[in-house]
């Protein structure tokens, strides 16, 4: 798949090469596809809603840095940075791996780009207020084409093109919906994640929408 991620300079593409180069030997090969699905489909929504597509395509390539992190590497990173850490977070610390990615992104790369390490921590949970870019991100990550071809995903990429935050509390709800169909934990951002996005792009959910599996 053919990255949309700009190179204006040599430098550009060599930071590119090193990050590839580190995800290489940090994520299964599976996970590093679907890594590249994502920054090609945060590009591509980023272009589609007039955002910075370079912004969108890095966040999408750092988005899972920590993905593969021990539990206890992801609580001490998490503690070691003053992150918010909830009771849930304890009892299932993978769901630190977004803002710890983030935290991986500054520290090992030396991303700066707050907007992109928004983006980046901000792509498994959301965040209620969360801008453009971080959406993008969000929505890239459950509906780039390796998470599957059913009709409700298709949907969802329509809405996605239409409606960034429609597209987000459509997609809290599919993965709600999943989290309590497997009896999992749910953690209290996504549910502020996604009263926040219904509030700012009200529309009300078809009859016929039904349960499926999310992104994990």
């Amino acid at each position: 798949m053919t990255s949309l991620v700009t190179t204006d300079s040599k430098k550009s593409l060599c930071d590119r090469q090193q990050v590839l180069a580190w995800l290489t030997e940090n994520v299964p090969a599976p996970r590093l596809q679907h890594i590249l699905r994502v920054e090609t489909l945060a590009a591509e929504l980023a272009l589609h809603h007039g955002l910075d597509v370079d912004r969108a395509a890095w966040a999408g390539l750092l988005h899972d840095l920590a993905k593969y992190f021990p539990p206890e590497r992801l609580l001490r990173m998490a503690q070691e940075a003053g992150l918010p850490i909830t009771d849930v977070d304890e009892a299932d610390p993978h769901l630190l791996h977004a803002d710890v990615s983030a935290l991986v992104a500054r520290q090992q790369f030396g991303i700066t780009d707050e907007q992109v390490l928004a983006a980046v921590a901000n792509h498994t949970l959301g965040q209620p207020d969360m801008d453009a870019l971080s959406c993008v991100v969000f929505l890239a990550d459950s509906l780039e084409p390796g998470r599957g071809q059913t009709v409700e995903l298709e949907e969802l990429r329509k809405v996605a093109q239409r409606n960034l935050q429609e597209a987000v509390w459509r997609v809290c709800d599919r993965t709600l919906l999943w989290l309590i169909d497997q009896h999992r934990l749910i953690h209290p951002r996504m549910i502020l994640t996604r009263n926040w996005a219904m509030q700012v792009a009200p529309a009300k959910p078809k009859k016929n929408e039904k349960k499926s599996t999310a992104k994990v």
